[in-house]
């Protein structure tokens, strides 16, 4: 697969990335492959950009893809990126609580590098500010990790210019990492931009809408169990009123001969050459598909049929 450059860190990953999330959490109500040999999958058809977080589990999830590392024998070619920030709430569930204190990230560092089996994290975000803690204290902990060799890269997640441009001043940023997709394009109006003309990569998380956009998910009934019954946009009524949307995208995938999935993360990769999404999937079936994608081209025709589907008819969160 094609490769680019993860913004000015000096790392280079596949242009379509690998979200582990869903193989250990948040995603339930059917039988996922093999998560080891999913991420192996992943690794032979080029993907070199592998994703996970503390929180998931939590930690459980950091533990998958050092098992993956170890099994496989691909550490040094694949850049791990995990983050910091988040933890469960009171009852180990939702709602997640923020803690970005610089003793807590230094000392979550530690145990996501023994979880992960690896010798530095090459890229480590903060997962969300801490409006406890001053913005530049929990950044500040993180460029540290960077100086004693522990973290090779930092980068930021859901924050705007602001934040973005202190953060600039203070270590370089090499990602922002935010939710885009064909039903979530806040970010394109502003953040996007930024990227682009400030030498950041921005990585799209839930590019796929969180498997709505690819025309598989109609009834909330299954989602009981899954951290998405929490979401405004997985109501019924809201599933209900999005069909549209999956319309459009099926018609375009009709005309082209793929999958709505591949329609969808063909549209996130046309939004810059420094838009690079990690599609989270726990099936080979689906990581193959989502790899194809790469290859995808869409039409300024496509684009534009596109660009003018209607909005959701519910909010983000």
């Amino acid at each position: 697969m094609e490769r680019r450059q993860l913004g000015a860190s000096g790392l280079e990953v596949s242009r379509i990335g690998l979200g582990v999330m869903p193989m250990s959490w948040g995603y339930f109500g059917d039988s996922p492959d093999d998560p080891v040999r999913v991420i192996a999958r992943a690794f032979e058809l080029g993907v070199t950009h592998l994703d996970t977080a503390d929180v998931y589990g939590p930690f459980t999830n950091e533990e998958l893809l050092g098992r993956a590392l170890a099994a496989g024998g691909f550490r040094d070619e694949v850049v791990v990126a995990t983050k910091v920030g988040l933890e469960v709430g009171p009852n180990g569930g939702y709602p997640l609580m923020h803690d970005a204190r610089p003793e807590r990230i230094l000392r979550e560092a530690e145990g996501s590098l023994r979880r992960l089996g690896v010798d530095a994290i090459d890229l480590y975000y903060l997962h969300r500010v801490d409006e406890k803690v001053p913005f530049e204290e929990q950044w500040g902990a993180l460029a540290s990790l960077v100086r004693a060799g522990k973290v090779r890269a930092i980068g930021l997640s859901e924050v705007g210019i602001e934040r973005l441009e202190i953060a600039s001043s203070i270590h370089p940023v090499a990602a922002l990492q935010s939710e885009l997709s064909l039903w979530t394009r806040e970010a394109l109006r502003d953040v996007v931009p930024w990227c682009a003309l400030n030498g950041v990569a921005f990585v799209p998380f839930s590019p796929l809408g969180r498997g709505y956009l690819t025309g598989t998910v109609s009834t909330a009934d299954y989602l009981e169990l899954d951290f998405r019954k929490l979401n405004p946009r997985f109501t019924q009524e809201a599933l209900d009123g999005n069909r549209a949307i999956v319309e459009v995208i099926r018609r375009v995938a009709t005309r082209l001969g793929v999958s709505p999935a591949q329609v969808a993360l063909a549209w996130v990769l046309a939004q810059g050459e420094h838009v690079l999404p990690i599609p989270g999937t726990k099936r080979i079936r689906y990581l193959n598909e989502n790899v194809a994608a790469s290859d995808l081209v869409l039409a300024p025709t496509d684009l534009a049929e596109l660009d003018e589907m209607p909005a959701s008819v519910a909010p983000r969160y």
